[in-house]
């Protein structure tokens, strides 16, 4: 347990400046490289650190249960945490949410196609913005599954 304790807290703290810097440049949509990857992975980090820190700290951890002001906390962001799940909108028959499921599926090249604009042209445009894109890719293989940089690639084919 004593070395769990030498090294459970400089865990926590390092796997929390991670996870917040990356966040935050993800928030601004100033990330760049390896930060989602990063963030997304090295969460785990954060959760193995956490569950050590608790480990060692278990009593003062239940502690904030028996008081108000750790009830009301914990309580908070445990409604937050159960809110997130709510789908927004509904569940119902969104249409933009399936255009862009089935955009998302496409191949670049009909996408572009659908643009209106020159096959060559829109792969230029997409490789000045700094998108490579293979021919036969869809939308989500080119973007590596990220959605923000789907809507990128698309403002990009359609001209916006």
């Amino acid at each position: 347990m004593k070395t769990l304790r030498q090294w459970a807290t400089p865990l926590t703290i390092g796997s929390f400046l991670l996870m917040a810097v990356t966040g935050i440049l993800m928030f601004f949509h100033l990330d760049s490289g390896l930060n989602k990857v990063g963030h997304e992975w090295l969460g785990w980090a954060m959760v193995a650190a956490v569950a050590a820190h608790l480990v060692v700290n278990s009593r003062a951890f239940t502690l904030h249960f028996r008081k108000p002001v750790g009830r009301v906390a914990i309580g908070a962001f445990a409604a937050v945490l159960a809110l997130s799940f709510l789908p927004l909108g509904g569940e119902g028959n969104d249409g933009r949410r399936l255009m862009l499921q089935a955009a998302g599926n496409a191949r670049i090249e009909t996408l572009v196609e659908m643009s209106g604009a020159p096959l060559e042209a829109a792969l230029n445009r997409l490789s000045e913005g700094g998108f490579t894109v293979q021919p036969g890719q869809t939308l989500t293989e080119a973007a590596g599954g990220d959605r923000g940089r789907q809507s990128e690639i698309l403002g990009v084919i359609f001209g916006s």
